[in-house]
């Protein structure tokens, strides 16, 4: 009787092992994620910016973003007359970093005098899914997850901004969803492909 109990217990004790070996590490999952985004900034505009720029003062979707930042005191503007060719004039606003906003500023290195205003970079929260789910062996893998961005400056913190730009109101709010695609590598999980879930913000990153 001894015996059978004995044996019971190791089988037991052998199933669990194997079961927790065949268990996959969404933490494995998480920590590739947030070293992947550690090294990418979530920025205003989703392409790179050349200042100074000129918008229609009438037109409120050029100015907006615009004015936004300069209440913010990353930009100048100064209001212009623009002279068109026999159809008259029409008003414009030029808009220039100032201080402030070139020591706020991350250039494009690719683009000599391009760049963009980033706040903050994404932390992966939580995995939610992953798939394929019966095969823990797999090297493959297409993950949802949670990410926010935390410790945004203050500049991008004001409503004023977050209205402009909802796509930061989004980002730190801590509930944005998206999904990646893992392959193991010798190395460990890599990063193939990552993107926020539709109809989530589309800030762009940068390097």
């Amino acid at each position: 009787m001894r015996y059978a109990v004995g044996f019971a217990v190791c089988g037991a004790m052998l199933a669990m092992a194997g079961c927790h070996k065949n268990q996959v590490d969404t933490g494995a999952f998480k920590t590739t994620m947030n070293s992947y985004y550690s090294g990418k900034q979530d920025c205003v505009w989703p392409d790179a910016v050349k200042f100074p720029v000129q918008a229609d003062k009438s037109n409120d979707e050029q100015t907006k973003g615009f004015d936004a930042l300069t209440d913010a005191g990353l930009l100048q503007r100064t209001p212009q007359e623009k002279k068109r060719f026999l159809i008259g004039s029409k008003q414009v606003n030029d808009y220039d970093l100032t201080d402030k906003g070139r020591s706020t500023w991350t250039a494009d290195p690719s683009q000599p005098g391009y760049g963009n205003f980033c706040f903050g970079t994404r932390s992966v929260t939580s995995i939610d899914s992953y798939s394929p789910m019966d095969n823990p062996d797999a090297t493959q893998f297409t993950v949802s997850f949670h990410y926010a961005v935390t410790s945004a400056p203050d500049w991008a913190a004001s409503a004023e901004t977050k209205t402009a730009f909802p796509k930061i109101a989004s980002d730190t709010s801590g509930q944005q969803t998206g999904s990646a695609t893992l392959v193991k590598s010798e190395n460990g999980w890599q990063v193939s492909q990552a993107q926020p879930s539709a109809g989530a913000s589309s800030s762009g990153l940068v390097q």
